[in-house]
């Protein structure tokens, strides 16, 4: 036997779950014990929690095999090419699309792009801007988004990494930007992206900084894009972080929310797990100058003090994009 099968099977005994999810003998077995008569209330629900646990690490095992391989060669050029005119008249009409400020990024080199997210998992204003960033440079032009995990593995998205899409971690990060392209990040993540939709016009890192510390080592300009319509696309009702930690998806799929919406055609739609029809609300971006990080904070910038500068320029642009709708959808 192969010391990588005696590896497997440690594992499983280990986490009480195969790799496939499925339960193992042993903690069949645990369970039978934990219900034996004469057990105390308290031991029965403790060995009760811990299997669930297990099990929420064989699921976590599962799903986080589920996720494609990084591979920056699958952005495919020539489909973009193909796809682009369509996709661009389809989010001008459906979205009427307005991205601002495009001249700001640098015509050439690695640039890191860092915006506000919206709109729930299928984030249309990633799709908005993607569509006007290469309508803008132009097919050949590197350009590479990080998305969670679950967006990559939700059906009918498999196009999404044609156009350069890449799950989230620190290693395409990182490629992306060796390899002289612009990447677009979104810190907020899914605590950003599922806030309630009459926190339209907030920006909320959660005071992630990890995005100030890439930009300085690679030692890349910091491109500030902020955005309006994606919250108005659904009624986004709670992000149902306590929910999440009870049931342990953090450790499933790395979200520490769950969240609840009012959203097409689902009705009540808790978890976003297979996404939403978006309602065609107005989608407004505006891209900032660049923020040369040393240039402007010094040769040993203090990461606090960045982030509370990236955010209030952010913040104040986006105030000035909320006062310019006058109604919800219509913009």
């Amino acid at each position: 036997m192969s010391e990588r099968t005696h590896s497997r099977r440690r594992s499983e005994r280990s986490n009480g779950a195969a790799p496939d999810g499925r339960v193992t003998e042993e903690a069949r077995d645990r369970v039978t014990r934990a219900l034996r008569p004469g057990l105390g209330l308290g031991s029965a629900l403790r060995a009760a929690g811990g299997l669930a646990a297990d099990l929420v690490g064989g699921v976590a095992s599962r799903a986080q095999a589920a996720v494609p391989p990084a591979d920056l060669d699958e952005r495919d050029p020539d489909y973009i090419r193909e796809s682009l005119p369509g996709m661009w008249m389809l989010a001008s009409l459906y979205f009427r699309s307005d991205v601002r400020g495009l001249a700001n990024i640098p015509e050439e080199g690695p640039v890191l792009l860092v915006g506000n997210h919206s709109g729930g998992n299928l984030t249309p204003d990633t799709g908005v801007f993607t569509l006007g960033f290469t309508t803008y440079f132009g097919v050949e032009r590197r350009f590479y988004q990080l998305a969670h995990n679950l967006v990559l593995t939700m059906p009918g998205l498999r196009f999404l990494r044609k156009y350069g899409t890449v799950a989230a971690n620190t290693k395409n990060a990182n490629r992306a930007l060796d390899s002289g392209a612009a990447l677009l990040v979104y810190p907020g993540g899914d605590y950003e992206v599922h806030r309630p939709t009459w926190e339209t016009g907030k920006v909320d890192f959660g005071r992630r900084k990890g995005f100030i510390r890439l930009a300085l080592e690679k030692d890349v300009p910091l491109v500030p894009v902020v955005s309006i319509g994606g919250q108005e696309t659904a009624l986004f009702l709670s992000r149902g972080e306590r929910l999440a930690k009870l049931l342990g998806l953090d450790r499933m799929f790395r979200l520490k929310v769950l969240p609840i919406s009012l959203a097409i055609p689902w009705g009540l739609n808790v978890g976003d797990m297979l996404g939403n029809w978006p309602l065609p609300a107005k989608i407004r971006i505006q891209v900032l100058e660049p923020i040369h990080l040393r240039e402007e904070f010094g040769a040993e910038p203090d990461l606090d003090e960045v982030y509370d500068v990236i955010i209030d320029r952010m913040q104040r642009c986006l105030t000035g994009l909320e006062a310019e709708r006058r109604l919800p959808l219509l913009g």
